[in-house]
Protein backbone atom coordinates (compact mmCIF):
# COMPACT_ATOMS: atom_id res chain seq x y z
CA UNK A 1 0.00 0.00 0.00
CA UNK A 2 1.38 3.39 -0.96
CA UNK A 3 0.79 7.01 -0.22
CA UNK A 4 2.09 9.57 -3.36
CA UNK A 5 2.14 13.29 -2.26
CA UNK A 6 1.40 15.57 -4.53
CA UNK A 7 0.32 12.78 -6.68
CA UNK A 8 -2.39 14.47 -8.63
CA UNK A 9 -0.17 16.09 -11.74
CA UNK A 10 3.42 15.68 -13.04
CA UNK A 11 5.77 13.60 -11.51
CA UNK A 12 3.67 12.30 -9.12
CA UNK A 13 1.58 10.93 -11.23
CA UNK A 14 3.71 9.17 -12.58
CA UNK A 15 4.78 7.76 -9.28
CA UNK A 16 1.69 6.73 -8.65
CA UNK A 17 0.77 4.89 -12.58
CA UNK A 18 3.73 2.98 -11.66
CA UNK A 19 3.25 1.92 -8.74
CA UNK A 20 -0.11 0.89 -9.34
CA UNK A 21 1.36 -0.78 -12.85
CA UNK A 22 3.59 -2.97 -10.54
CA UNK A 23 0.34 -4.31 -8.40
CA UNK A 24 0.22 -1.55 -5.27
CA UNK A 25 -2.52 0.01 -3.92
CA UNK A 26 -2.24 3.19 -3.96
CA UNK A 27 -3.85 6.65 -2.27
CA UNK A 28 -2.86 9.89 -4.29
CA UNK A 29 -3.08 13.25 -1.78
CA UNK A 30 -3.18 16.74 -3.06
CA UNK A 31 -3.84 19.68 -1.92
CA UNK A 32 -5.43 20.56 -4.80
CA UNK A 33 -8.64 18.33 -5.18
CA UNK A 34 -9.61 19.12 -8.31
CA UNK A 35 -6.64 17.22 -9.48
CA UNK A 36 -7.53 14.12 -7.83
CA UNK A 37 -10.26 12.64 -9.62
CA UNK A 38 -8.48 12.17 -13.33
CA UNK A 39 -5.56 11.37 -11.75
CA UNK A 40 -7.70 8.35 -10.18
CA UNK A 41 -9.41 7.31 -13.09
CA UNK A 42 -6.54 6.81 -14.98
CA UNK A 43 -5.09 4.95 -11.94
CA UNK A 44 -7.86 2.70 -12.35
CA UNK A 45 -7.28 0.88 -15.14
CA UNK A 46 -4.68 -0.90 -13.57
CA UNK A 47 -7.22 -2.85 -11.26
CA UNK A 48 -5.64 -1.94 -7.48
CA UNK A 49 -7.30 -0.34 -4.93
CA UNK A 50 -7.08 3.88 -5.87
CA UNK A 51 -8.23 6.07 -2.92
CA UNK A 52 -8.08 9.86 -3.09
CA UNK A 53 -7.60 12.32 -0.21
CA UNK A 54 -7.35 16.16 0.24
CA UNK A 55 -4.23 17.07 2.28
CA UNK A 56 -1.90 20.16 3.00
CA UNK A 57 1.60 18.70 3.80
CA UNK A 58 2.07 21.70 5.10
CA UNK A 59 0.47 21.10 8.29
CA UNK A 60 0.97 18.58 10.31
CA UNK A 61 -2.22 17.63 12.18
CA UNK A 62 -3.70 17.30 8.73
CA UNK A 63 -0.86 14.83 7.71
CA UNK A 64 -1.53 12.87 10.67
CA UNK A 65 -5.12 12.53 9.99
CA UNK A 66 -4.24 11.05 6.20
CA UNK A 67 -2.47 8.57 7.54
CA UNK A 68 -4.62 7.43 10.07
CA UNK A 69 -7.49 7.52 7.28
CA UNK A 70 -5.44 5.90 4.97
CA UNK A 71 -4.33 2.87 7.81
CA UNK A 72 -8.29 2.73 8.85
CA UNK A 73 -9.56 2.21 4.55
CA UNK A 74 -6.84 -0.17 3.40
CA UNK A 75 -5.20 -1.77 6.47
CA UNK A 76 -1.48 -1.01 6.09
CA UNK A 77 0.85 1.75 4.46
CA UNK A 78 3.76 0.33 3.43
CA UNK A 79 4.86 3.06 0.86
CA UNK A 80 5.23 6.79 1.62
CA UNK A 81 6.58 8.86 -1.49
CA UNK A 82 7.23 12.81 -0.10
CA UNK A 83 6.63 14.12 -4.05
CA UNK A 84 4.39 17.21 -2.99
CA UNK A 85 6.47 20.34 -3.90
CA UNK A 86 6.17 24.19 -4.71
CA UNK A 87 8.65 26.27 -6.87
CA UNK A 88 9.36 29.60 -9.32
CA UNK A 89 11.95 31.76 -9.74
CA UNK A 90 12.40 34.65 -7.19
CA UNK A 91 15.97 37.16 -6.39
CA UNK A 92 16.95 36.42 -3.51
CA UNK A 93 17.34 39.88 -1.97
CA UNK A 94 13.74 40.73 -2.45
CA UNK A 95 12.48 37.02 -1.79
CA UNK A 96 9.42 37.95 0.37
CA UNK A 97 8.94 35.50 4.12
CA UNK A 98 5.42 34.38 2.54
CA UNK A 99 7.42 33.07 -0.66
CA UNK A 100 10.16 31.53 1.67
CA UNK A 101 7.57 29.97 3.53
CA UNK A 102 5.81 28.64 0.70
CA UNK A 103 8.72 26.30 -0.51
CA UNK A 104 10.11 25.59 2.12
CA UNK A 105 6.67 24.52 4.31
CA UNK A 106 5.79 22.67 1.48
CA UNK A 107 8.88 21.25 0.48
CA UNK A 108 11.33 19.90 3.55
CA UNK A 109 8.30 20.64 6.17
CA UNK A 110 6.10 18.39 4.50
CA UNK A 111 8.53 15.44 3.80
CA UNK A 112 9.32 15.58 7.32
CA UNK A 113 5.58 15.79 8.79
CA UNK A 114 4.52 13.10 6.51
CA UNK A 115 7.71 10.84 7.10
CA UNK A 116 7.04 11.56 10.86
CA UNK A 117 3.55 10.41 10.79
CA UNK A 118 4.14 7.28 8.71
CA UNK A 119 6.70 5.76 11.40
CA UNK A 120 4.61 4.72 14.11
CA UNK A 121 2.57 2.42 11.32
CA UNK A 122 5.83 1.48 9.33
CA UNK A 123 7.36 0.67 12.88
CA UNK A 124 4.39 -1.40 14.14
CA UNK A 125 4.31 -3.44 10.85
CA UNK A 126 8.07 -4.25 11.07
CA UNK A 127 8.56 -2.44 7.90
CA UNK A 128 8.50 0.03 5.53
CA UNK A 129 9.93 2.44 2.30
CA UNK A 130 10.02 5.73 2.58
CA UNK A 131 11.01 7.88 -0.79
CA UNK A 132 11.60 11.57 -0.84
CA UNK A 133 11.52 13.57 -3.94
CA UNK A 134 14.70 15.91 -4.38
CA UNK A 135 16.56 17.65 -7.26
CA UNK A 136 19.83 18.25 -8.56
CA UNK A 137 20.12 22.21 -8.52
CA UNK A 138 21.56 22.64 -5.02
CA UNK A 139 24.57 20.57 -5.84
CA UNK A 140 26.56 23.71 -7.64
CA UNK A 141 23.61 26.30 -6.52
CA UNK A 142 21.06 28.38 -8.83
CA UNK A 143 20.62 31.86 -8.85
CA UNK A 144 17.07 32.93 -8.07
CA UNK A 145 16.10 29.62 -5.98
CA UNK A 146 17.17 29.97 -2.58
CA UNK A 147 13.96 28.68 -0.89
CA UNK A 148 13.80 25.60 -3.40
CA UNK A 149 17.46 24.59 -3.46
CA UNK A 150 17.52 25.12 0.71
CA UNK A 151 14.42 22.65 0.94
CA UNK A 152 15.72 19.96 -1.06
CA UNK A 153 18.98 20.32 0.09
CA UNK A 154 17.27 20.06 3.67
CA UNK A 155 15.40 16.91 2.40
CA UNK A 156 18.93 15.21 1.31
CA UNK A 157 20.21 15.51 4.90
CA UNK A 158 16.66 14.47 6.26
CA UNK A 159 16.77 11.26 3.91
CA UNK A 160 20.32 10.42 5.28
CA UNK A 161 19.30 11.04 9.20
CA UNK A 162 16.33 9.17 9.17
CA UNK A 163 18.04 6.25 7.46
CA UNK A 164 20.37 5.34 10.68
CA UNK A 165 17.65 6.28 12.85
CA UNK A 166 15.20 3.67 11.75
CA UNK A 167 17.40 1.27 9.93
CA UNK A 168 16.62 -0.81 13.24
CA UNK A 169 13.30 -0.66 12.65
CA UNK A 170 13.09 -2.15 9.00
CA UNK A 171 11.76 1.19 7.36
CA UNK A 172 14.39 1.97 4.22
CA UNK A 173 14.89 5.76 3.61
CA UNK A 174 15.95 6.80 0.38
CA UNK A 175 15.49 9.88 -2.19
CA UNK A 176 15.55 9.99 -5.63
CA UNK A 177 16.89 13.53 -7.49
CA UNK A 178 15.04 14.11 -11.11
CA UNK A 179 16.79 15.62 -13.24
CA UNK A 180 14.71 17.90 -16.64
CA UNK A 181 11.24 16.87 -16.86
CA UNK A 182 8.87 19.35 -18.51
CA UNK A 183 5.47 18.84 -16.91
CA UNK A 184 3.61 21.64 -16.77
CA UNK A 185 4.58 22.60 -13.41
CA UNK A 186 8.00 22.68 -14.35
CA UNK A 187 7.42 24.44 -17.57
CA UNK A 188 5.70 27.22 -15.22
CA UNK A 189 8.70 26.72 -13.00
CA UNK A 190 11.20 27.87 -15.14
CA UNK A 191 9.54 30.15 -17.63
CA UNK A 192 9.75 33.00 -15.28
CA UNK A 193 9.14 35.73 -18.03
CA UNK A 194 5.86 35.50 -19.22
CA UNK A 195 6.45 35.14 -23.58
CA UNK A 196 10.54 34.13 -23.42
CA UNK A 197 11.20 31.14 -25.46
CA UNK A 198 10.18 27.88 -25.23
CA UNK A 199 13.70 25.62 -23.44
CA UNK A 200 11.88 22.53 -23.27
CA UNK A 201 12.22 21.75 -27.23
CA UNK A 202 14.13 18.30 -28.37
CA UNK A 203 16.93 20.04 -29.88
CA UNK A 204 17.92 22.01 -26.23
CA UNK A 205 17.69 18.55 -24.84
CA UNK A 206 20.39 16.96 -27.29
CA UNK A 207 22.73 19.43 -26.60
CA UNK A 208 22.20 19.71 -22.92
CA UNK A 209 21.64 16.39 -21.69
CA UNK A 210 23.98 13.14 -22.34
CA UNK A 211 21.45 10.55 -22.89
CA UNK A 212 19.72 12.66 -25.32
CA UNK A 213 16.61 13.44 -24.20
CA UNK A 214 13.93 14.73 -21.65
CA UNK A 215 13.06 12.71 -18.27
CA UNK A 216 9.56 11.72 -18.14
CA UNK A 217 7.61 11.19 -14.99
CA UNK A 218 7.89 7.58 -15.67
CA UNK A 219 11.59 7.18 -15.58
CA UNK A 220 11.20 8.31 -11.83
CA UNK A 221 8.21 6.38 -10.93
CA UNK A 222 10.24 3.41 -11.94
CA UNK A 223 12.82 3.93 -9.72
CA UNK A 224 11.01 4.53 -7.06
CA UNK A 225 8.84 1.49 -7.87
CA UNK A 226 12.34 -0.61 -7.66
CA UNK A 227 13.53 0.99 -4.23
CA UNK A 228 9.69 0.29 -3.14
CA UNK A 229 10.50 -3.94 -4.62
CA UNK A 230 12.27 -6.39 -2.64
CA UNK A 231 15.51 -5.74 -4.35
CA UNK A 232 15.59 -2.15 -2.27
CA UNK A 233 16.08 -4.23 1.04
CA UNK A 234 20.00 -3.44 1.09
CA UNK A 235 19.34 -0.12 0.00
CA UNK A 236 19.10 3.44 2.61
CA UNK A 237 20.29 7.06 2.78
CA UNK A 238 20.94 7.07 -0.95
CA UNK A 239 20.53 10.12 -2.94
CA UNK A 240 19.68 8.68 -7.07
CA UNK A 241 20.61 11.07 -9.80
CA UNK A 242 17.75 10.35 -12.39
CA UNK A 243 18.67 13.02 -15.00
CA UNK A 244 20.23 11.43 -18.56
CA UNK A 245 23.50 12.66 -16.73
CA UNK A 246 22.23 16.27 -17.25
CA UNK A 247 23.97 17.88 -14.08
CA UNK A 248 27.35 16.41 -14.76
CA UNK A 249 27.48 18.00 -17.94
CA UNK A 250 26.52 21.78 -16.69
CA UNK A 251 23.82 24.07 -17.08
Amino acid sequence: MALVTGGGTGIGRGIANSLARAGADVVIASRKPENLEAAKRELAQHGTRIRTLPTNVREAETVRHTVEAVVADLGRLDILVNNAAGNFYAPSATLSENAWKAVVETDLNGTFFTSQAVYPVMKQQRGGRIISISMTLHYRGWPMMAHATAAKAGIDALTRTLALEWASDGIRVNAIAPGPIPTEGVRKAFTPTPGAPDIFTEEHARDTIPAGRWGDPNDIGEMVTYLASPAGDWITGAIFVVDGGSWLKGP
